[in-house]
């Protein structure tokens, strides 16, 4: 998540440097063959061109607008998931009638499983978004490609680390795990009949909000939707600097000849300027459609998980806390 009011243009440029270079050789192309080589018949009409334009922008903010509601609803799911860890932790503290060891590896277990999670959430599947190089790389630079259970190593006991290493889905057999703990618990009058009730209740909506997770995660955004997004784009600014020639056309026929020279070379800067915008729409929607690979838009898990982590271990009266997870190029992950 990126945490500064404005967006500086280094990551802006990062972005789109690529497409900001090929517009301008595009265009500055079409003009060389218009303007140079006399080739006045290349220019076509702006008004169906206009006609297309509206129709992509309203295309681009319906995609854009779906996108939003997919990270809005993972960073409402994963605010549930901080609320409901401090609710497990204050059970655990309040309702076991064990020593301190036992608190301690309910609690921790816990921490794992969120590290677990969101480490999971974390590996890229055949849908995931690729990036040119400089924006790949500073991903890489922060990224979590690490399989799931590597993130639990220092919270479960060895023996139970072992036995997530052949797990499919380790923060699922976490949970799991928890469940049949409390049930040792309260064979052993450790907890109440009713004590067990609200641990499960709890756990429960943990699995409710991995699942959430887990949705989002696996169903990707309507290719339908994303795909000619995409394409009704790339045709728009493939045509724009044909339509703005005509433009420009008709200005020039009002214009007295000191000026017709120097306005026509306008037209290329104010073609490669309407396509960046209408490409930087579309990138937006594309950069919202997935929350969880760890991206500049994406939710912050791991600051969340070690926000978790800290304020449990306090619930524990640790002295060794670990730090608050800090922005890396202005970006929280």
């Amino acid at each position: 998540m990126y945490i500064k009011r404005n967006i500086g243009w280094g990551l802006i440029l990062r972005y789109g440097w690529k497409n900001l270079i090929f517009f301008t050789v595009y265009t500055a192309g079409i003009f060389s063959l218009y303007y140079f080589l006399q080739w006045t018949f290349i220019d076509i009409p702006f008004q169906p061109l206009s006609v297309i334009g509206i129709a992509v922008a309203f295309y681009i903010g319906f995609k854009n607008s779906q996108s939003y509601d997919r990270f809005w609803e993972a960073r409402k799911i994963w605010g549930g998931i901080v609320n409901y860890s401090r609710t497990w932790a204050n059970q655990v503290l309040s309702l076991v009638n064990d020593d301190h060891q036992t608190k301690k590896v309910l609690i921790h277990r816990h921490v794992g499983w969120l590290n677990a999670l969101r480490i999971q959430l974390r590996q890229p599947t055949s849908f995931s978004l690729k990036e040119n190089v400089a924006v790949e790389k500073l991903f890489k630079k922060h990224g979590e490609q690490k399989p799931a259970c590597d993130a639990t190593k220092f919270f479960v006991s060895e023996e139970e680390y072992n036995d997530l290493l052949l797990r499919k889905n380790p923060a699922t057999h976490l949970v799991k795990n928890q469940g049949l703990h409390i049930r040792k618990l309260y064979g052993e009058g450790k907890i109440s009949e009713f004590d067990k009730q609200l641990f499960h209740a709890t756990l429960e909506e943990f699995y409710n909000l991995q699942g959430k997770c887990e949705r989002i995660k696996n169903t990707p955004f309507p290719r339908q939707y994303a795909y000619f997004s995409t394409v009704f784009t790339w045709i728009f600014v493939l045509l724009l600097p044909f339509g703005m020639l005509n433009v420009f056309e008709s200005e020039l026929n009002t214009m007295n000849d000191e000026i017709k020279s120097r306005f026509i070379f306008l037209m290329i800067p104010l073609s490669v300027l309407v396509s960046w915008i209408f490409t930087t729409m579309e990138k937006v929607g594309s950069n919202s459609e997935d929350p969880f690979e760890g991206r500049v838009n994406d939710v912050p898990m791991t600051a969340l998980c070690r926000t978790i982590e800290i304020d449990l271990r306090d619930m524990l009266d640790e002295k060794d806390l670990p730090e608050k997870i800090q922005p890396k190029d202005n970006i929280l992950y």
